[in-house]
């Protein structure tokens, strides 16, 4: 059996190279590297007092911070959305704190650009923003900005079907 249902000719996992992040229900322009999805659950050991037998039982379950990168543009939006978290811890706007979580999407495109998975991540918010990488004036790399997400979880969302590639 193919594991791929509606496409069974194909064999070869998809290519992490294309992806989309979304946000406030548009694609944020020129993400160009996206950290794993991960999440930890603890483990508790559980001891049986009569029989002394240990058992391991789940505990809470954490989700690690999500990094973005991209190269500087124009685009305002990685600076904004750090922007209301720093105007928060200095007590700030309260209308610009309803704004400052935000669910994001991230979605995996295949070679044709469809998607084929998506991702929602819940409540995240900006733990760390930088404005530019280091610069050298002997180099030829692109100027990059990060932002790094702290989030509350996330799901595969189960409403993408595997599209059919001709």
């Amino acid at each position: 059996m193919s594991a791929f249902p509606v496409n069974p000719h194909r064999h070869d996992p998809y290519k992490n190279f294309r992806f989309r992040v979304i946000w406030d229900g548009r694609t944020v322009v020129g993400v160009s590297k996206v950290s794993g999805l991960s999440r930890q659950t603890e483990v508790i050991a559980i001891h049986d007092g009569s029989s002394g037998i240990t058992s391991l039982g789940a505990g809470r379950t954490s989700y690690s911070p999500i990094t973005l990168e991209r190269g500087v543009t124009q685009d305002p939006a990685f600076e904004q959305w750090a922007d209301l978290a720093s105007s928060a811890e200095r007590g700030g706007d309260v209308v610009s704190l309803k704004h400052l979580r935000k669910d994001i999407v991230i979605e995996l495109l295949n070679e044709a650009g469809q998607v084929v998975k998506a991702y929602k991540v819940f409540r995240c918010w900006p733990s760390k923003y930088e404005a530019i990488s280091d610069l050298d004036a002997d180099g030829c790399s692109v100027a990059i900005e990060t932002l790094v997400l702290q989030n509350e979880g996330w799901e595969r969302d189960t409403s993408v079907p595997e599209p059919s590639e001709n």
